[in-house]
């Protein structure tokens, strides 16, 4: 925003100029005019001089005042010259802030479109993250039922002690073989005196 801000300030300061060399041309293009004016007075007044008179003074007069109008009109067309150029290249750079002011607009456009699809994403992984919370407390509650379920069915053969307070996973596997070697053991006893 500062740069747009900052572009447009300079393209009012080059139409500001480009507005006041337009209006000095236009003030060179009016004295032109009134030089002309007074060229066709001189004119007009060696019409109305007698034939004597003009000759007499018509020469000095014209040839004075041309040398003045044709140094004025040939000032004026130098100026009008430079200053055609220079309305030219003011146009040029108002032409290329005005190009600077739609790049940097796109830019911000695209960079809020970024911005909405980041926190687009963000939503997304949040909720994502809810679930999985959600997944791994549904999980975890199975898994101390189940736990429980195992320890239950562990301590409640007879001939295994009791537990003694919070068991660690360690010592329920540690119980669960103990019994199976147990009824290995006593399976295999079975079979010897069956055998014999």
């Amino acid at each position: 925003t500062g740069a747009i801000s900052s572009l447009q300030r300079q393209m009012e300061i080059q139409e500001s100029e480009l507005r006041r060399i337009r209006s000095e041309k236009e003030s060179l293009q009016k004295q032109l005019r009134e030089r002309e004016v007074q060229l066709q007075a001189v004119s007009d007044k060696f019409c109305s001089l007698t034939e004597e008179q003009r000759q007499e003074e018509a020469v000095v007069a014209m040839e004075e005042e041309n040398q003045n109008l044709q140094q004025v009109v040939t000032e004026q067309e130098s100026q009008l010259a430079e200053q055609n150029k220079l309305i030219s290249e003011l146009q040029g750079t108002i032409t290329q802030l005005q190009a600077e002011v739609v790049t940097t607009r796109l830019h911000l456009l695209e960079q809020k479109q970024a911005q909405k699809e980041t926190q687009r994403q963000f939503e997304a992984l949040q909720h994502t993250e809810l679930q999985t919370r959600v997944a791994l407390e549904l999980i975890s509650s199975k898994f101390e039922r189940y736990r429980n379920k195992i320890i239950q069915a562990t301590f409640s053969v007879e001939g295994i002690q009791d537990p003694q307070g919070e068991l660690t996973d360690d010592e329920v596997l540690e119980a669960m073989q103990k019994l199976f070697n147990e009824r290995t053991e006593f399976q295999q006893m079975l079979k010897n005196k069956s055998s014999r």
